[in-house]
């Protein structure tokens, strides 16, 4: 194995064109030590006669930080990095002094509209998680509540982009159910106080394709890595297509499986082995020149453990309890897209220019690297 890590270590010297690649993908996909994933916040609504209540879970500490979470994935590639870092190790008590004290420029950029009219939302209450691994974001919730007109006029709630993605999700009974996915300060429909749903079933289905889509393009990276070492075996439609065909129908399984409680494994199992198996894509695409015979049954068993890691998402997100399998495919299909948009764009860039797919300056080098970044978050996120 050493003499064919020394023969790549060559052709890496003597490649120019494998150094830009190497380079293109370090850039792309930082092995970032204290990276920080933005999270969507989640708020569930409760409308009750005149009054209406709140119930938001966010990460205030990006907040408070001022970060403009409109076009960044992660804390880190962000203007007030440093300040959310500082936060992060902040005993939660002042967190919450820090929040009471922000709040007057927080609600204005938080919309409730009753009809035509503003409606004026009070902070009642602030939870802070405790410290714990401050490389990960903690929870943090707030009460709010409002007194709404006793017009009957129907409700529409939003926040401002730069606070990033929103989740509503609409509590009480059944009919009144109602789950959207808020991103570049859009609002949501008029919400009725009562009668009727407030969402049809294709509201939700477009609300989670884009859900799905988005926590691939560009929150997945991990997702992203393994499939780019799925098209750097062989980016040829026949062999591609059995690995990511294997990859498809395994983790559409184990989402629903896990998102209906059938199976469930905890995320910091899941998490590591997900990172492993980005590695052993990148090594086995080292060693092997055209497709093992193996290679989509081990994709299949890798597309399980993704699926879950999908699970764990959209539990945190919830489904709409009249529409939960609209919820679940829209979900499920924003994936596959996301995925197959990563794949087209990888042909794009890699397969069309070099059609002959130079193994020794492209597929080693970039394997290698995906390998190695694997590595990396495998490690951290079982030691760190």
């Amino acid at each position: 194995m050493w003499r064919y890590f020394v023969r790549v270590c060559r052709h890496l010297r003597k490649s120019s064109r494998a150094f830009l690649i190497w380079m293109a993908l370090l850039q792309a996909f930082p092995p970032a030590a204290d990276a920080h994933e933005i999270r969507p916040a989640i708020a569930d609504l409760t409308l009750s006669g005149a009054e209406l209540r709140l119930e938001i879970r966010l990460t205030a500490e990006a907040l408070l930080a001022r970060i403009d979470l409109t076009a960044v994935t992660d804390t880190n590639a962000a203007e007030g990095n440093a300040e959310y870092d500082r936060l992060r190790i902040l005993p939660p008590e002042e967190i919450r002094r820090l929040l009471r004290e922000d709040w007057p420029r927080l609600a204005r950029k938080i919309t409730v509209m009753a009809g035509d009219m503003a409606v004026d939302l009070t902070l009642n209450r602030v939870t802070v998680a405790a410290i714990g691994n401050a490389r990960l974001p903690r929870d943090t919730g707030l009460s709010l509540s409002g007194t709404l007109p006793d017009d009957g006029s129907p409700i529409r709630i939003g926040w401002d982009a730069d606070l990033g993605a929103l989740v509503i999700r609409e509590t009480g009974p059944e009919e009144l159910a109602y789950t959207g996915y808020l991103s570049g300060g859009d609002l949501t429909p008029p919400l009725p106080r009562t009668g009727g749903a407030a969402a049809g079933r294709v509201g939700v289905l477009i609300d989670y394709i884009g859900i799905g889509f988005t926590h691939i393009v560009p929150k997945g990276l991990d997702h992203v890595l393994f499939v780019l070492g799925l098209f750097l075996l062989s980016p040829k439609p026949g062999p591609l297509l059995w690995q990511v065909t294997a990859f498809g129908v395994a983790h559409t399984l184990t989402l629903a499986l896990g998102i209906l409680g059938i199976v469930t494994v905890p995320a910091n199992i899941v998490g590591p082995l997900i990172a492993a198996s980005i590695v052993y894509v990148g090594i086995e695409n080292v060693f092997s020149r055209n497709m093992p015979p193996w290679r989509p049954v081990v994709v299949f068993v890798f597309g399980l453990l993704h699926g879950l890691g999908f699970a764990s998402v959209l539990e945190e997100v919830g489904l709409p309890p009249t529409a939960f399998f609209t919820g679940l495919a829209g979900f499920s299909i924003g994936v596959e897209l996301g995925l197959l948009a990563v794949l087209a764009l990888a042909l794009l860039l890699v397969g069309l220019p070099f059609r002959n797919h130079d193994r020794r300056r492209i597929s080693i080098p970039a394997s290698l690297v995906i390998a190695a970044i694997g590595a990396w978050w495998t490690m951290e996120r079982i030691f760190l």
